[in-house]
């Protein structure tokens, strides 16, 4: 089935983006929540006009997204968590606690947008911050254990 997309969703597309999924995924779940409407031909020469007429926003959104990349390339984050004696953390650090740490800094990021694994000890990792279809950007991060562990351990 051929849909266009009508918003992002995350690991299918982004908006006006026209994609195949099966069948029972456009028609029991795009196509009720209004994330996408079937790709008719004549939907199709709408969508290619609205495109044009909306280039030059597209730009901008563009251009925005990759000032706020280059803002983001000098970030460099430390998470602090509760540690283990083995260094092993009590659950996890995701894109929740990134999203967190950025918000921290002045910058307003949706955690969706972050694309991290579970860490799951202490160390160096690096996550991906997808800001525009075409604009991405790496940043690095170190978890590191509470400071209030840290003195408990030492003794």
């Amino acid at each position: 089935m051929e849909l266009i997309l009508k918003e992002d969703v995350i690991n299918l597309g982004y908006k006006d983006d026209v994609v195949k999924v099966k069948d029972g995924y456009g028609r029991n779940y795009l196509i009720p929540t209004g994330k996408a409407v079937i790709a008719t031909p004549s939907a199709k020469k709408v969508l290619a006009e609205n495109l044009r007429q909306r280039a030059h926003k597209l730009a901008k959104i563009k251009a925005d997204a990759q000032e706020l990349a280059a803002k983001l390339e000098g970030v460099a984050l430390t998470i602090a968590t509760k540690v283990s004696a083995t260094g092993t953390i009590f659950g996890s650090v995701g894109a929740m606690q990134i999203a967190a740490e950025l918000e921290k800094l002045g910058y307003e990021i949706d955690r969706k947008i972050i694309n991290v694994e579970a860490v799951k000890t202490v160390g160096n990792y690096e996550a991906t911050v997808k800001l525009h279809r075409e604009v991405s950007v790496k940043v690095p991060f170190t978890v590191v254990a509470e400071a209030e562990e840290a003195v408990e351990a030492a003794e």
